[in-house]
């Protein structure tokens, strides 16, 4: 388990995400049939397939360089609202990662809290309103708060992918504020939002990756 996150371990990851929302497509666009337009798992699929295909042709020299990559081209590839968000998370995630050669604990949380940031920037939403900003926001937390604690970096992320998961689960009941779901009002209770399960694999992913490390 390594006390730091490499170019190597960022690339692993998310070339794991990539894998991981071609698997989980057809589920996370149930999921958005119930309540968006039917398309997140396959959109975001496709835009993390472009990922890889962009990392494969030109492999960036840094962290930064390579999370700027994966945000741009979630943005040109990805249509609807998951492009954008996804894609503004890691452009400031990266941006919040300039100079760096790797991310210590603290700096990984500052590189996911400043992609967070520019979620509720964009999406001006709260927590609470049945977005990925449920599972972000508790995730990017425990990690702090499992840092603060004197948690190693395997078992900080590990926190915060359970933070995700529930946060995730926690949509359920919820009613929309945010998004197409809001369209629904009192019939968005009772499903997960398709947001939140995506970033919750997100957040797992992560942690398997560093945790292999």
């Amino acid at each position: 388990m390594t006390d730091a996150v490499t170019l190597a371990t960022v690339d692993a990851w998310l070339r794991r995400f990539a894998a991981e929302t071609a698997e989980q497509a057809a589920w996370l666009t149930e999921l958005d049939s119930a309540i968006g337009d039917a398309d997140h798992g396959t959109n975001l699929a496709r835009g993390m397939a472009a990922v890889v295909e962009k990392l494969d042709a030109a492999p960036p020299a840094d962290i930064p360089a390579l999370l700027k990559a994966v945000g741009m081209t979630l943005i040109s590839k990805v249509g609807g609202a998951s492009g954008s968000l996804y894609g503004s998370f890691f452009l400031e995630a990266g941006k919040a990662a300039a100079g760096a050669d790797d991310l210590d604990g603290r700096a990984l949380e500052a590189a996911l809290r400043a992609g967070v940031g520019s979620i509720v920037a964009r999406g001006k939403a709260e927590p609470g309103d049945k977005t990925m900003l449920d599972a972000l926001l508790p995730a990017v937390d425990a990690l702090q708060a499992a840092l603060t604690s004197g948690s190693a970096l395997g078992d900080a992320v590990s926190a915060a992918s359970d933070a995700a998961a529930a946060g995730r689960d926690a949509t359920e009941p919820l009613v929309a504020r945010k998004g197409r779901a809001s369209y629904l009002g009192e019939r968005s209770a009772g499903h997960l939002d398709p947001g939140a399960a995506s970033s919750a694999i997100l957040v797992k992913t992560l942690a398997d990756t560093v945790t292999a490390a």
